[in-house]
């Protein structure tokens, strides 16, 4: 029975590009795939003849001499096996790798040569205290990659065409046959004539000189979120490197890092702030003027304030990160500072007041005691 020609087998035209005679293989491939069709005896006959013309129309040489002398191919009579001999069946894997690529994503098949999305890039930017509070807009400076405005991506001197590349015919890759005992496998890597391209250039673009992209540094105006604090992540899509064939970009990512505050100090929406009393504020109580992150507010010291005693302050902490309302409190640890350098007058005076107060510190003292005695000692 005569063969049917192998553009007809494919339903392609005796033009179609090499791509569209990959993608024609690679439909018919799995709709009549034995696997698919274990219930379908005509199936692996149809697939062996797709597969027999796909190995023929794929190879430049091949659809060359197929063109010329149709499926009597004069190398027939050398000891070749000419178009459609054993060498093209499906039990001899003619074909195979193809598919094998088609379904597991093969080293360097066709799977992996659709758009990429472009990396993605990463950026630290430091923000002051008050500014992670409250939210702030920077802008910065970011170098990356993008496409080549001269050329818009081609690679070309604006004005020149490309062209088709010879060793690969614009598919972008090699192939190689390998026959082994199992049979005839075909591996694939990028082509070294267009670097995975499929085109040629003659005169490269001078801004990019034919890389269809370079770097700059772009302007980035950011918008930190009030609530933010270090090690926060914000992600701009499409900010990052651009695809080296045609995806999407990449994102970029801002990590955030807080400076340190000289005053104040932060867990999580609260904020820690320590102020100094005098012996005689903590005493005798007082009003003070404490700062917060809206500006400095008034307090009323109690009479008898210990050292470490923490006041809040309701709702002058951080922003909630993600809200516009909520926010944490202001905690405000006093510290009493004990007189220094003082002279004969106010030592006497101390001294006077220390008799006054006697009896009630000499009673705290040795309630003290007891309790110490009590916890190291025992009742012993």
């Amino acid at each position: 029975m005569s063969k049917r020609d192998y553009y007809e087998v494919l339903g392609v035209e005796r033009t179609a590009s090499p791509d569209e005679v990959k993608r024609a293989y690679r439909k018919l491939a799995r709709q009549y795939h034995p696997d698919v069709n274990k219930d379908d005896s005509n199936a692996e006959a149809k697939f062996k003849e797709i597969s027999e013309a796909y190995e023929v129309l794929s190879d430049s040489n091949k659809r060359a001499r197929y063109d010329q002398f149709g499926h009597e191919d004069p190398a027939a009579g050398m000891g070749g096996a000419g178009f459609g001999g054993q060498g093209a069946g499906f039990g001899d894997f003619g074909g195979f790798g193809d598919i094998f690529d088609m379904f597991f994503g093969g080293a360097g098949g066709a799977g992996q040569r659709g758009p990429q999305r472009g990396p993605d890039l990463e950026y630290e930017l430091e923000v002051d205290f008050e500014d992670a509070a409250f939210g702030v807009e920077e802008e910065i400076q970011v170098p990356r990659t993008e496409t080549c405005s001269t050329c818009s991506g081609t690679g070309a001197k604006p004005g020149t065409k490309t062209e088709t590349c010879s060793v690969c015919h614009g598919t972008g890759e090699q192939q190689t046959v390998v026959n082994t005992p199992f049979g005839r496998m075909v591996n694939r890597k990028t082509c070294s004539a267009c670097r995975g391209r499929g085109v040629r250039i003659s005169e490269p673009c001078r801004d990019c000189h034919g890389q269809g992209r370079r770097r700059v540094r772009r302007t980035v105006k950011i918008k930190v979120p009030a609530g933010v604090d270090t090690g926060t992540r914000l992600r701009m899509p499409g900010a990052g490197e651009s695809s080296p064939n045609g995806g999407q970009p990449g994102d970029l990512h801002i990590v955030i890092r807080v400076r340190p505050h000289d005053v104040f100090e932060r867990e999580g929406t609260n904020v820690y702030v320590d102020v100094p009393l005098t012996f005689v504020q903590a005493a005798l109580g007082d009003e003070i003027e404490v700062p917060t992150l809206d500006g400095p507010v008034k307090l009323r010291i109690p009479e008898g304030t210990q050292t470490g005693t923490s006041f809040r302050l309701k709702g002058k902490g951080v922003m909630r990160l993600g809200s516009t309302t909520q926010r944490g409190d202001q905690h405000v640890r006093v510290h009493v500072l004990t007189p220094t350098g003082l002279n004969d007058r106010q030592r006497e005076l101390f001294r006077e007041l220390g008799k006054e107060l006697g009896e009630t510190t000499q009673e705290q003292s040795r309630t003290f005691i007891e309790r110490m005695k009590s916890a190291f000692l025992g009742d012993a």
